[in-house]
């Protein structure tokens, strides 16, 4: 994609925003079903989104807090196939945990405890500096150019 090909286009940066939240909670998905899967009986959705769930006085809250930290590391992998520029990194990642943020306090009310607080501002700092270090390293790598030689 040319970078400069397309300056504003706001419905594609809103497609970008739904792949990556898409794509968060898909991950989301698969750690808690894995870690957090095992340990209870039945899989609910406050898991995903409630806070009371985010905790360090047991094993399973350990999971919990395990598998969003994953899901953040995650997320900045995608996007270096869906932002593939470092300096949006911060802005996609803030706005999918604005979203997140969001959807929590419709699902359970205010996230009234420092464990959920301090674990989402940790997945937003490690997504958007490891997405901004990932992007980085993809803007910066070498343009291969083959050279043809010909039979004169």
């Amino acid at each position: 994609m040319f970078y400069g090909a397309v300056v504003w286009d706001p419905w594609f940066i809103v497609a970008q925003i739904v792949c990556l939240q898409c794509l968060y909670y898909l991950t989301l998905a698969v750690f808690l079903t894995i870690l957090v899967g095992t340990r209870v009986s039945r899989m609910s959705l406050a898991y995903f989104f409630d806070f009371a769930t985010v905790s360090t006085s047991s094993v399973t809250g350990w999971c919990v807090i395990l598998s969003l930290l994953a899901s953040a590391v995650a997320g900045a992998g995608y996007q270096i196939f869906l932002i593939e520029r470092a300096k949006k990194c911060l802005d996609f990642s803030v706005t999918l945990y604005i979203i997140h943020i969001f959807i929590c306090i419709v699902y359970g009310g205010w996230p009234s405890t420092i464990t959920w607080w301090v674990v989402n501002g940790t997945g937003v700092a490690a997504m958007a500096l490891l997405g901004e270090y990932l992007c980085i390293r993809r803007e910066l790598r070498e343009i291969p150019i083959t050279r043809y030689q010909s039979n004169v």
